[in-house]
C-alpha cells in the first residue's frame, strides 16, 4: 500500500513539473495535427504573445514566451501550425529579438500553451 502510494505521488510531481513546460514546439506541416493554430503577426501590438526563440531546450521554461523549436513531434510540448490568415489562428504572436521582451500581452489566451 505504502509503494503504491509513493509511485502515485511521484507519478503527480512528475506530471505537474513536466505539464508546467510547454514551450518546446513543434511545427506542423497540417493545420489538423496541431495543438494550436498560429499566426506571426507584423506588429508586437497585434500580438497576444511575445515571442523569443531560444537556442537551448533549457532555456524555455514555463509559459513566458520563450520557445525552443524541436526536430521531432514526440520531443515538443505543443504541436503549432502557422496559417497565412490571422483569422484563421487561435493565437496571434510576434517574435522578439530580446528575451526579455517575452511574455503575453493577452493573457486570456495564455490556457492554450498549458
Amino acid at each position: 500500500m505504502k509503494t503504491a502510494r509513493t509511485f502515485f505521488l511521484l507519478s503527480f510531481i512528475l506530471l505537474w513539473v513536466t505539464n508546467g513546460y510547454a514551450q518546446k514546439i513543434y511545427s506542423c506541416n497540417s493545420r489538423y495535427d496541431a495543438d494550436v493554430k498560429i499566426f506571426v503577426t507584423d506588429s508586437r501590438y497585434d500580438a497576444d504573445l511575445l515571442v523569443y526563440k531560444v537556442g537551448s531546450r533549457y532555456d524555455a521554461d514555463g509559459n513566458e514566451g520563450r520557445w525552443f523549436f524541436v526536430d521531432s513531434r514526440y520531443d515538443a510540448d505543443k504541436k503549432v501550425y502557422f496559417t497565412d490568415s490571422r483569422y484563421d489562428a487561435d493565437l496571434l504572436i510576434f517574435f522578439v529579438d530580446s528575451r526579455y521582451d517575452a511574455g503575453w500581452r493577452n493573457k486570456e489566451k495564455i490556457h492554450l500553451l498549458y
